[in-house]
């Protein structure tokens, strides 16, 4: 079973609703091993810079939203195997 990689709500806070986040660059690539709160990307939302930390330990199954990509609150940036 997947686990999704998603940013933090926290980060969310005080952003209006329908902002998107940029996901500047991916620290780990498909096959890289992490262990839970591991940074595995680097976004900004709203001028501000976040690091999204894996939620467990595994192996990076998928990259879904691409360095440079867009995405919106809740969304699964990747999955952890």
């Amino acid at each position: 079973m997947s686990t999704d990689i998603i940013l933090s709500q926290d980060a969310w806070q005080d952003v209006e609703p329908g902002t998107e986040a940029l996901v500047e660059d991916w620290l780990v690539k498909v096959g890289d091993s992490v262990k839970a709160g591991q940074p595995v990307a680097s976004v900004v939302v709203v001028k501000s810079s976040h690091e999204v930390l894996a939620p467990a330990d595994g192996v990076i199954e998928a990259i879904l939203v691409p360095a440079e990509g867009t995405f919106k609150p809740g969304q699964s940036l990747g999955t952890l195997a």
